[in-house]
């Protein structure tokens, strides 16, 4: 999308009737037991976060449906965000025994201010795309059927603009954001592999499993001198 030289804005959209509805579970049982397929896919989720940030021209999300989890950091990434009413976004890794750690502790302050992010990344609540709009999470909640007129009305006004003012002052704005990634990002996803091996986050991927609520904290170790992330 930056290489190409047709184009002047781009839209992310999702294909289904989810934006991006997180993780794939059995995927995310699979990673707690292979180390290695975790670190390949920390590795391509930075490449994908800075490939946005980095991204000169508009880059407007079409949020079609639910965002959760990395698909809400995804959306958040864009520069504006339009959102059919009956969507959901949130980030419930916590719900999963998770950090936040892929983008999504950079990007919600950034939106909606600390105390809020910490509300609803430390709780993992997904919100309606109504209450998104109402805290300036994201842009636009609008119905099914204004969607696409929405989308396109705010790209034309876009591309009637002068292309070159657009793209750089999206640059300088970014800059302050990409400063903000780079220096959490690292340390989110290292947090994050921590939370994947451990017992939380195999009693959060069985709970979900069997369609019930987590019992968190049951198979942690007592030993006082077990070494903890937060600590």
């Amino acid at each position: 999308a930056a290489a190409d030289p047709d184009s002047d804005v781009v839209v992310l959209t999702g294909a289904g009737r989810a934006f991006s509805a997180g993780g794939d579970l059995e995927h995310i049982a699979g990673n707690a037991a292979r180390p290695e397929q975790f670190e390949y896919e920390a590795r391509l989720a930075k490449r994908i976060v800075f490939s946005m940030l980095d991204l000169e021209k508009p880059l407007i999300c079409r949020l079609n449906g639910h965002a959760v989890g990395l698909g809400a950091t995804l959306a958040l990434m864009c520069d504006v965000i339009f959102a059919v009413d009956t969507a959901k976004i949130g980030d419930p890794h916590v719900a999963l025994g998770l950090v936040a750690g892929d983008g999504g502790a950079a990007i919600w302050p950034q939106r909606i201010g600390f105390g809020r992010a910490k509300e609803y990344l430390l709780t993992g609540e997904l919100l309606t795309a109504a209450k998104a709009q109402e805290i300036g999470l994201i842009n636009h909640c609008v119905a099914a059927s204004e969607l696409d007129a929405a989308v396109a009305a705010f790209c034309d006004r876009l591309l009637k603009g002068a292309t070159k003012a657009i793209r750089w002052t999206k640059v300088l704005i970014n800059l302050e954001l990409k400063r903000v990634v780079h220096s959490l990002l690292d340390t989110g996803l290292a947090y994050e592999a921590l939370s994947a091996h451990s017992a939380d986050h195999r009693e959060g991927v069985r709970a979900l499993q069997e369609k019930r609520k987590p019992v968190f904290g049951q198979q942690e170790s007592s030993d006082p001198e077990t070494p903890h992330p937060g600590d």
